[in-house]
């Protein structure tokens, strides 16, 4: 019984392993504060992230950043979206920080990157790498929603970064 366990838990560990794509920043590590250099305090400019591990067959990479801990009575999702880029290539390793690739427009209806600003108390800002299998040139989306709902069945591995 027990060899059965580890056997099954070293599988799933194995095929959680195979989904996963690297996500990381050299500006913070996940679940501490984004400085506030990236922030509408600072320079607002979107932190340097690097990415790695990316699975065979992905054509491109899709990053998102969303603050799910807006009040409900300034945005009643309580999701505001900060920055989502699509048509980065495959073979990316990442994004420097103040560039970008083709961008969405952020939750004050603008193109590009917009730094955490919380109104009222500490919130979490969630960066999200999807490698995918299909390619999203020359399409437009008018916010997170859209490109996630786009490559929502062809995601071959996704990532997150929490600030």
């Amino acid at each position: 019984m027990s060899k059965t366990i580890v056997l099954l838990t070293t599988v799933l560990l194995a095929a959680r392993a195979a989904n996963a794509v690297d996500l990381t920043s050299p500006s913070f590590k996940s679940n501490e504060k984004i400085p506030a250099k990236f922030t509408c305090e600072g320079q607002n400019l979107n932190p340097s992230l690097n990415f790695g591990n990316v699975p065979a067959g992905t054509k491109q990479l899709v990053l998102t950043m969303h603050d799910p801990d807006v009040p409900k009575d300034l945005v009643p999702s309580g999701n505001f979206d900060h920055w989502f880029v699509w048509d980065l290539p495959a073979n990316s390793t990442g994004i420097a920080e103040g560039a970008g690739s083709t961008m969405g427009l952020n939750g004050t209806g603008n193109p590009g990157y917009l730094g955490p600003c919380p109104p009222d108390r500490e919130h979490r800002y969630f960066f999200r790498l999807y490698a995918i299998n299909i390619t999203l040139q020359g399409k437009t989306f008018k916010d997170r929603a859209a490109v996630e709902a786009a490559i929502r069945g062809h995601i071959l591995a996704q990532s997150e970064l929490v600030g």
